[in-house]
């Protein structure tokens, strides 16, 4: 049973790093995303609530326990719910393994599409080796990010009232920065060669909020970004193909939450909405 009435029905939802838990979060966004989209396949694919950010202070707003009520909401009204754990909410890695009604715990799973695909599903920070091996470096990066967050609000109310579209400077770094291009692309080789090591034909992953889809060595790459900054999640559709869809994260005061939907055909897929 679908869970909103005119919601658009596809095969399964791919969504990742909600970072619900902290002020960067755009959980009004992920609400309207939730609401237009509707699937009896949901994959949380990690960090979707901020333990880190946790730890040093509660901060979880009404529109954040929505997020969380709307997705429950889902599964009670049939749809089966798989959480990935990822590396901020890796308190859940005690569990992982255990079912609660429509919703499983795992730390990684592999998803069958509608032709026939075997796609393995994993948040993607065990392939990290900042993450893996300084933990300090890690969180140290963390907060670097949540001062070019707070610095690009700042920036893009100014560019609101100018009409113009969201600009992410973290987003700009990564794309700019010789080391982070070279980290970007021997993270996605190194997740085409953990799915070609569970015998899948892809991966779906997040983690380093840079959403693609393209191909690997012969293999189905997929990230499916974050709810931070580019607001995108993946969608597979009833006939197997999946598509990357960019929602609008600014938008002009009466305007339609109307998103922006890239076919996934091997191509990068962050395209500015219009």
């Amino acid at each position: 049973m679908s869970d909103e009435t005119g919601a658009k029905q596809v095969r399964a939802i791919f969504i990742s790093d909600l970072h619900l838990g902290t002020r960067g979060a755009q959980a009004d966004l992920v609400l309207e995303f939730l609401k237009a989209y509707d699937a009896p396949q949901i994959y949380l694919v990690g960090d979707i609530i901020d333990g880190w950010r946790l730890k040093n202070g509660w901060y979880f707003p009404q529109t954040h326990n929505d997020v969380v009520q709307k997705l429950l909401r889902k599964v009670r009204k049939g749809a089966k719910l798989t959480y990935v754990t990822g590396n901020h909410d890796d308190f859940l890695r005690d569990f992982t393994g255990l079912h609660f009604g429509g919703i499983a715990l795992v730390d990684d799973v592999i998803h069958e599409t509608a032709d026939g695909k075997r796609l393995l599903v994993i948040h993607g920070d065990l392939f990290d080796l900042v993450v893996r091996n300084a933990r300090w470096l890690a969180l140290l990066g963390d907060w670097a990010y949540t001062v070019a967050l707070a610095s690009n609000v700042v920036v893009n109310r100014v560019r609101r009232l100018l009409h113009l579209p969201h600009w992410s400077l973290s987003a700009w770094a990564k794309l700019k920065v010789k080391n982070a291009v070279n980290y970007i692309g021997e993270f996605e080789h190194c997740l085409a060669a953990e799915a070609r090591r569970h015998n899948a034909d892809g991966v779906v992953c997040g983690h380093i909020h840079h959403a693609a889809c393209r191909e690997i060595d012969g293999l189905v790459y997929i990230n499916t970004g974050d709810w931070v900054e580019s607001c995108t999640a993946v969608v597979e559709h009833h006939d197997g193909r999946f598509e990357l869809v960019l929602w609008p994260q600014y938008r002009l005061k009466g305007q339609k939450p109307v998103p922006v939907v890239v076919p996934a055909q091997l191509q990068p897929a962050l395209v500015e909405a219009a």
